[in-house]
């Protein structure tokens, strides 16, 4: 199975939007064809962004509760028990790539390419990916 960690712009993008690729890599992991892996803070970014007035009229509170819910029955909690540096642009995004490694991660699934391709360490086999190259990838 393809281990993924979706970035928290996905996770939006996919509950605001009926269409979409970010929609689709959300359905995926929900049908199990691909695992998400969470850790402490992804997850408690998402859901700190369930109270944020972000996601227009697609869903409503206990939709998005919901599909969360679904989606952590679905994943793979990882535990991160070495802090790697990767110096990204944004200090906050050096998570994602922690929780990649931790985990066995092919792919982080984010809308930001730059600022998490932007670091100085070399990660290995790891890609950084949009939600419609994950799909590509595949298929």
């Amino acid at each position: 199975m393809i281990s993924l960690v979706i970035d928290t712009n996905v996770f939006v993008a996919g509950l605001r939007s009926a269409g979409g690729a970010s929609r689709m890599v959300l359905r995926r992991v929900l049908e199990g064809k691909f695992q998400a892996l969470f850790g402490n803070a992804l997850w408690s970014e998402y859901q700190d962004l369930l109270g944020r007035p972000v996601w227009g009229e697609g869903t409503n509170a206990d939709e998005r509760q919901q599909v969360l819910a679904a989606l952590a029955r679905q994943g793979r909690w990882v535990t991160v028990y070495y802090g790697w540096r990767p110096n990204l642009p944004d200090e906050a995004d050096n998570h994602l790539i922690e929780l990649a490694l931790a985990g066995g991660a092919q792919a982080i699934v984010t809308h930001n390419l730059r600022d998490l391709r932007g670091g100085e360490l070399r990660l290995g086999k790891l890609r950084v990916m949009t939600p419609a190259q994950c799909l590509e990838e595949w298929k």
